[in-house]
């Protein structure tokens, strides 16, 4: 029977991590040596999390699926990571980026977890500015910061369009300290395809060696997730190609609670789609919505033209466009939370206003700003992402306004955590997008590096040491144990079994046809009966999958298409359950709409009195229905309102 105990220390929601602290126990140098920790994922939050465990002296293995760890996904962010400095003396706290980020989470996110990550940004930036990390600064030397979306303060420190990049880079140089220093042990080009439990606890993985095809056996004392999110079910996302869910997905089916997996982002800058071929979407950083006014013509008849070639948008008078976003959210602007911005994008297109060959586009127009700031403020605030929109569209965006439109980019459920970001499986930690616990059902901009960065550095390193305190006289595992090999047999019948389909489909033309059911049914809106076709072609898809797709090669040595098929198996039942939780969840909040509950003025209509909680779901194995358990969400400290941008 899985409990869930979110295990919140007691007293003031401010002096419960500092509580946490005192009170927990600690290992001391000689006998960390004793101890292994493995780390899955190399991006922010694994990075520093395995530097943080090599640097306090315990034995860390890390693994991740690339050829070297600065290409994890989290080298793709570009806009910003949030800190509650007040750098600008605009009246910010660490209490406001709290109560920020709970309300563009709608309410439905734990506070204390909130409030901690809260507390410790400051932290974060005071470590990269130490790395070298060459944040943006101003004429007088300090650190500069930009406004994004959900708040009304300036808090986000950036490296131009870069930021993601310089903080890995940050995070790489004190991995490989660590792994030159030999308390890290790196494995590249080596995925995750099984976690392995003994008496309950996880004491390793199995895992695939992408460019051998080799098996592999890995033990530990605790095993750390940071693999980040399932997006890329959607098959069309912001997110890389091989950015999975398939570790996540591991975890729940050995038992782990899976969280909120509805909870979606729809980033609302991406540029369009634009051919049935495409693989991937590409981000336009939320930074741009500072300087860059958001608007569709205000005539249904200037749209057409538009779409038929006939006009420009710089033909469109000044008097015949309508910035929406500044129409409907004055207080707000162009800086309103993402799912806010991108149901109101589509309303727009919706309603026929739409710009672009397919009328699935809005304008992002930067000639105001130009014409205040000159181009060559513009060009060093943005520059390379202005370079990247005119690489992909050949068109001028400092001439002619780039062409937008929302895209799956972030997903707020995972693995469900307690506050000490274990999972319901004892020593199975998981951190950064993989897990559920910091956004509630809407991420802010700029808080992803800031929570991987915060479980990384701040958070993990107490916390798995006060879990390993316990098992100081524990030994090594051989990985001959029978869980082990009991692992690693399942898993090779699992990849053999999808080679022995020998269907005649490709795994991408599946995932594609996963994709647009899961983006037409569970996507920007949602509504009972499109969730419920969600679920039945879901499992039609996974029944031609497992019956018709056809895999090159053999499982030994290098097989892409196996890889892919592997992770596409996971993605299918990541799919059903996000239909499953959506459909369950009969009220509308942050990134998750259902078109049955929203207000008169189309926002989302929370239920308070019946979905305050985070939805936990457990796997029964086979066909059987998850379990649905409750973790009842206690607001203490913030009050619950509807969020109100205008």
């Amino acid at each position: 029977m899985v409990k869930i105990d979110a295990k919140i220390p007691e007293g003031p929601l401010a002096q419960k991590w500092t509580k946490y602290k005192a009170d927990q126990k600690l290992v001391n140098p000689s006998n960390k040596r004793k101890l292994d920790i493995i780390v899955v994922g190399t991006g922010l939050a694994g990075a520093s999390a395995a530097a943080s465990f090599g640097e306090m002296g315990f034995n860390v293995k890390i693994f991740t699926i690339q050829d070297s760890p600065r290409r994890a996904h989290s080298i793709a962010a570009q806009g910003g990571i949030n800190a509650a400095k007040n750098y600008p003396n605009d009246g910010d706290s660490i209490g406001r980026l709290f109560s920020d980020t709970v309300k563009g989470g709608d309410y439905r996110a734990r506070e204390a977890n909130v409030y901690r990550l809260a507390e410790v940004s400051n932290e974060i930036i005071d470590q990269c500015v130490a790395q070298g990390v060459p944040f943006a600064r101003e004429y007088g030397g300090l650190l500069d910061n930009r406004s994004f979306g959900g708040a009304q303060v300036s808090r986000t420190f950036y490296a131009r369009g870069q930021t993601g990049q310089q903080l890995l880079l940050g995070a790489y140089q004190a991995l490989m300290r660590q792994v030159e220093k030999k308390t890290v042990k790196l494995y590249t080009r080596n995925e995750l395809v099984e976690i392995v439990l003994v008496d309950g606890k996880a004491r390793g993985i199995i895992s695939r060696n992408l460019v051998t095809g080799e098996i592999e056996r890995h033990s530990a004392h605790a095993v750390v997730l940071a693999t980040g999110g399932y997006g890329n079910a959607f098959f069309l996302s912001t997110n890389a190609m091989g950015s999975n869910g398939s570790a996540a997905w591991r975890a729940y089916k050995k038992g782990a609670a899976f969280a909120n997996p509805c909870f979606a982002q729809i980033h609302p800058t991406c540029i369009p789609v634009h051919g049935e071929f495409q693989s991937k979407l590409t981000l336009m950083s939320e930074s741009l919505r500072n300087d860059g006014r958001i608007w569709v013509p205000a005539k249904i008849e200037d749209a057409e033209a538009i779409k038929n070639g006939k006009l420009k948008p710089t033909d469109i008078a000044e008097e015949d466009r309508d910035y929406f976003l500044e129409r409907r959210y004055p207080a707000f602007g162009n800086l309103v939370p993402r799912d806010v911005a991108s149901r109101a994008a589509k309303e727009r297109c919706d309603a026929g206003f739409g710009v672009g060959s397919t009328g699935l586009a809005v304008y992002l127009d930067f000639k105001d700003s130009i014409e205040r700031l000159g181009k060559d403020a513009i060009e060093a605030r943005y520059g390379n992402l202005f370079q990247m929109y005119e690489k992909i569209v050949d068109d001028n965006p400092y001439e002619t306004p780039m062409m937008i439109y929302p895209a799956i980019h972030y997903t707020m459920g995972g693995v469900w955590v307690d506050y000490e970001l274990q999972t319901t499986i004892p020593g199975l930690f998981c951190a950064g997008e993989a897990n559920f616990s910091d956004h509630g059902a809407n991420r802010l901009g700029a808080s992803a590096l800031m929570q991987g960065l915060a479980d990384g550095y701040f958070v993990l390193p107490y916390t798995v040491q006060n879990y390993l305190s316990d098992f100081i006289n524990t030994p090594r595992m051989s990985g001959n144990e029978k869980e082990f090999v009991e692992a690693e047999n399942e898993v090779k019948e699992r990849f053999q079994k999808i080679l022995d389909i020998k269907g005649n489909r490709s795994v991408d033309s599946i995932h594609k046809e996963l994709g647009l059911a899961m983006w037409d049914f569970v996507g920007m809106a949602r509504n009972a009966d499109g969730l419920k076709k969600a679920v039945d072609k879901i499992k039609s898809i996974k029944k031609e999958f497992w019956s018709n797709v056809r895999i090159p090669g053999s499982k030994e040595g290098m097989n892409i298409e196996l890889e892919k098929a592997n992770r596409l198996v996971d993605f299918i039942e990541i799919g059903e359950l996000m239909a499953i939780d959506a459909l369950h969840r009969e009220e509308s909040c942050g990134g998750h709409f259902r078109e049955e509950h929203q207000t008169e003025e189309g926002e989302a209509m929370r239920h308070d009195e019946k979905f305050a909680y985070v939805a936990c779901w457990i796997d029964k194995g086979g066909d059987k229905d998850p379990e649905l358990i409750k973790e009842e969400l206690e607001f203490k400290d913030v009050k619950l309102i509807q969020r109100n941008y205008k």
